[in-house]
């Protein structure tokens, strides 16, 4: 969720930003949220599932949580493939590293 959060979070009423940020970056509970904003622990528990489900739907249709996902698994398959090729000059090693470097790009 704080991922999603991370790339869609401006996209949020500020009430349910405040609510987000509280509740899984600053691990705050429903009863603390609810007494800071002066409303029950159910309105903050409705407003973060909505909260969340928007979220949910933002990745559904954009994807980007999951791309970024994949561009970091790439390119960290590129930097322990460099790694090798330090020690042993592999050329085969050097071409997969740049066809996943050019596979990061085109995405």
């Amino acid at each position: 969720m704080n991922m999603l959060f991370d790339f869609y979070g401006v996209l949020l009423t500020e009430r349910q930003k405040d609510y987000m940020e509280l509740y899984y970056c600053q691990n705050l509970s429903l009863g603390e949220i609810a007494t800071e904003f002066k409303v029950t622990r159910q309105a903050v528990y409705d407003t973060l599932k909505r909260a969340e489900q928007i979220l949910k739907k933002y990745e559904e249709k954009l994807g980007l949580a999951r791309k970024s996902t994949v561009e970091r698994d790439k390119l960290t398959a590129v930097v322990a493939i460099l790694k090798e090729c330090e020690t042993a000059e592999n050329r085969n090693r050097l071409r997969e590293a740049q066809k996943n470097i050019g596979e990061v790009l085109e995405m």
